[in-house]
């Protein structure tokens, strides 16, 4: 689905605000729950779903495979599940995964060890440049073929194996590449191992955590999840919370911004999702959490935020990085306006998102003025307590980066500074009521072709 191209200007600084919101709801989740929904038995529901480009990206690409799809109402929907290897679509057919690189690997995963499967597959002009070749690596191991061979990026082939065996995988910290090989580990004979060597998130283990005669996790010093093969699932009740990655952007507007506090109700809380929350809780900020409760084995809670000052600049550890993944962009727009030297270690991998998010934030952070060193796995930011917004102006090319493009809107709005935002359509594929949510605060924009 592509969206009309428009640019975002912004003119002048946010005022103080005291309000309650609530966020778009969690990308990770929505999608998840169409797709595991589509190979279990029977019906599934899933509930306040976000339902954003890269989300109705994966209904098209479900209902292309044969699955049927209901909308009850606004964000709930049923998913007629096939079961396991029943996917199917004609030889030669293609599937087209937007922009959504969560999309792209799961489906794989299960299409990977679905019988009788021979499909193109494509993305956008920002997902088409992504590397695919861990994901091709693991799935030609359960016996599936990429054409043309040697080719890590799409547009490729995918001819599935008519007799998937299972794997031992050690996994690193992506959690795709994990929930990919669960996926293709469920229709495989035998059972495939997976050891984790850092904890990375555990969406896809939690929706399956009740089929028990699937999926066995088994804690030590290294976890250990076991995928049983060829066993069927039960269908799936889910109720999708806020995504705390678009909740991140406002909860940074109003520590960054004096005399303000904000409630973000009904927030996904998994501990593998809060690294942005526990850093900046750790550094000084005003955030609380209130009202946690427990739901499809996945913690929700109301975030209480009030305008902080940090008491000492932010250094990000390695271990931090499996956890605030989606949030280093206004990770360091934050560090840009702390006093001080931060220091972002273990971050190699963002340069492989949407857009290299080291190297265009760092473009960011120059045009204010502010200095910026990167080495190969880590960045240092030289914060500023104060900018003058004099004769400074931000300009954010097209990128097709819905994070950089909301990094740079908080930057703008907390300082005051003129930006114009190029292609900022692309914010939809994960929090299409941004610019709803922070018109509601009091921000001022204009819209242009």
């Amino acid at each position: 689905m592509n969206s009309k191209s428009f640019s975002l200007k912004l003119n002048s600084k946010i005022k103080p605000f005291k309000k309650v919101i609530e966020v778009d709801s969690d990308k990770s989740l929505s999608i998840r729950s169409f797709i595991i929904g589509s190979i279990c038995q029977n019906i599934s529901t899933t509930k306040n779903v976000l339902e954003s480009e890269d989300v109705i990206s994966t209904i098209s690409c479900l209902r292309k495979l044969g699955v049927k799809i209901k909308k009850l109402r606004e964000k709930k929907y049923e998913i007629y599940g096939k079961g396991l290897g029943s996917l199917y679509a004609k030889k030669n057919s293609t599937l087209n995964f937007g922009n959504s690189g969560t999309l792209a690997r799961l489906l794989i995963g299960i299409l990977s060890t679905t019988p009788d499967i021979e499909i193109n597959l494509k993305g956008d002009n920002s997902l088409n440049k992504r590397s695919m070749k861990k994901l091709i690596s693991l799935m030609t191991q359960f016996g599936a073929e990429f054409k043309p061979h040697n080719k890590y990026n799409f547009p490729l082939k995918l001819i599935s194996t008519e007799m998937p065996v299972c794997i031992n995988y050690e996994a690193g910290i992506s959690a795709q590449l994990k929930s990919a090989v669960i996926l293709a580990g469920l229709n495989s004979f035998g059972t495939t191992n997976i050891v984790e060597r850092k904890k990375s998130r555990d969406h896809t283990e939690n929706i399956l955590s009740k089929n028990t005669q699937s999926i066995k996790k088994v804690k030590g010093k290294k976890n250990l999840i076991k995928v049983f093969g060829k066993k069927n699932l039960s269908p799936l009740n889910i109720y999708v919370p806020g995504d705390p990655s678009s909740a991140a952007f406002f909860t940074a507007l109003t520590i960054l911004n004096k005399n303000s506090s904000l409630k973000i109700k009904n927030v996904g809380l998994n501990p593998t999702r809060i690294g942005f929350y526990e850093l900046l809780k750790k550094h000084g900020a005003n955030i609380k959490v209130i009202k946690r409760k427990k739901i499809n084995n996945e913690i929700i809670g109301d975030i209480f935020v009030k305008s902080s000052k940090l008491k000492k600049p932010i250094i990000s550890s390695e271990k931090f990085y499996e956890k605030t993944t989606d949030e280093f962009p206004i990770l360091f727009c934050i560090a840009a306006l702390t006093n001080g030297i931060s220091i972002f270690k273990g971050i190699k991998d963002l340069i492989n998102k949407e857009s290299n998010r080291i190297k265009e934030m760092q473009k960011v952070l120059d045009q204010i003025g502010i200095k910026s060193i990167a080495s190969s796995n880590q960045l240092k930011i030289y914060g500023k307590n104060f900018i003058n917004n004099a004769n400074k102006k931000i300009y954010v090319a097209n990128l097709g980066d819905h994070r950089i493009c909301m990094s740079s809107t908080i930057l703008s709005l907390v300082t005051g500074i003129k930006t114009k935002i190029k292609n900022f359509e692309t914010v939809k594929t994960s929090s299409p009521n941004f610019l709803k949510i922070i018109k509601s605060l009091g921000a001022n924009f204009e819209i242009s072709n």
